[in-house]
């Protein structure tokens, strides 16, 4: 059995009583240097993280087996710490966990906001990119910070996407005996503060962005290889995002579909196929300016790119359907229940899909959209390429 103690900035005076004594019990102690310098010496033997942790934690977890392990972590263990990885690792019977109130709860007390309406991010070993999906007019929502420098990277990306004069609180050392909360505006925002704190943020007006697939065309960087605003709508509606979900999009072009299905929920992951050089960049930097930074890249053409991935739930053809070997390689990789959805424009690639369809059932529709374009002094339609539609439950 593995003790996991939640200790506060308020260090040893803070922990509960049943804390302690697990703390006293324990033959070895692990945690971070601060955290194991909170408490008072003893006779257990001390263990400071390594880094990186995780990979370094499964050895270090076989080297102490059998003996009492007490792991210090940070507030809450359960909540964005180390409680839930060694649960995944070694199964709730084998991990007491004992919590202190988290940031989280000790921040929306100081702000008077309800934990239960209050969105949590978190930029700890991830891009601070990831707070865009939050980030609307009227939106508020709280960021655990990795270091002193995350509240003004934070702010900068606030500006950048035109929310200078949101509302930012840094909260530091929260129950401790340092505990501070500065408060200005994102653009005011550009100086380090200590390394223990978290952000509140209060977006107030800016422009705003839908949640909804079938974002506006200009979104996206793109070089002419872009699934259309209502096109990428309708396929989204046929993938059928499913939380937890990991989407293949093979042909990426600018990743619009891999982006908008990763935007559909923070737990809906999307792998981009591609094999443009330049393209692969571009879509990296859409998926960080959509708030999916997490999105994985793959450079290669499939079939032989596809080689090793992780089994999808869901795959969108997007380019190379005509390609010996693509169709047959994206079937047998998709998981049982999976949907396949391929777009074709061209005559070549319609072949190719009707054969699928002919060989694999599902349904095949055609998309034609026409957009209201100036014609001299009035105003026609201008009928887009159609589009063929196949979409295949597994």
């Amino acid at each position: 059995m593995i003790s996991v103690a939640g200790i506060g900035a308020d260090g040893w005076p803070g922990l509960p009583e049943s804390s302690r004594q697990v703390v006293h019990a324990a033959e070895v102690l692990m945690g971070s240097a601060r955290q194991l310098a909170m408490v008072p010496g003893g006779a257990a033997e001390r263990v400071e993280w390594p880094s990186p942790l995780m990979a370094a934690l499964p050895g270090l977890l076989e080297r102490y087996q059998g003996k009492r392990v007490c792991v210090l972590a940070s507030g809450d263990p359960m909540f964005f710490g180390i409680g839930g990885t060694l649960i995944r690792m070694l199964g709730p019977e084998r991990v007491h966990v004992l919590p202190h109130p988290s940031s989280v709860s000790l921040a929306c007390a100081r702000l008077g906001w309800a934990l239960q309406d209050t969105t949590v991010l978190s930029v700890v070993g991830r891009p601070a990119e990831v707070i865009r999906l939050e980030v609307n007019p009227g939106a508020r929502f709280l960021v655990l910070s990795a270091d002193g420098g995350s509240p003004a990277r934070i702010a900068a990306l606030l500006t950048s996407w035109g929310f200078g004069s949101a509302r930012v609180r840094v909260l530091a050392d929260l129950g401790g005996q340092e505990e501070q909360i500065f408060s200005c505006t994102a653009s005011e925002l550009d100086t380090d503060m200590p390394a223990l704190n978290i952000v509140a943020v209060e977006c107030g007006e800016g422009p705003a962005m839908a949640r909804v697939p079938g974002l506006p065309d200009e979104s996206y960087a793109h070089d002419g290889q872009l699934t259309k605003r209502e096109v990428r709508a309708m396929t989204l509606a046929a993938l059928g995002p499913v939380p937890g979900e990991l989407l293949w999009d093979v042909g990426a072009g600018s990743g619009s579909i891999g982006i908008e299905w990763s935007r559909a929920h923070r737990s809906c992951q999307a792998i981009a196929i591609e094999s443009h050089p330049e393209r692969l960049t571009r879509i990296a930097a859409n998926a960080a300016a959509l708030g999916v930074p997490g999105l994985r890249v793959v450079a290669g053409r499939a079939p032989a790119a596809l080689d090793g991935l992780p089994a999808p739930d869901a795959i969108f053809i997007g380019g190379g359907v005509t390609r010996e070997g693509v169709l047959d390689a994206c079937w047998s990789a998709l998981r049982p229940g999976g949907r396949l959805v391929a777009n074709a424009v061209t005559m070549e690639s319609e072949a190719a899909v009707f054969a699928g369809y002919q060989r694999l059932g599902g349904e095949l529709t055609r998309i034609a959209i026409s957009r209201a374009t100036p014609v001299g002094t009035f105003t026609g339609w201008k009928t887009m390429m159609p589009v063929t539609q196949w979409s295949v439950k597994k």
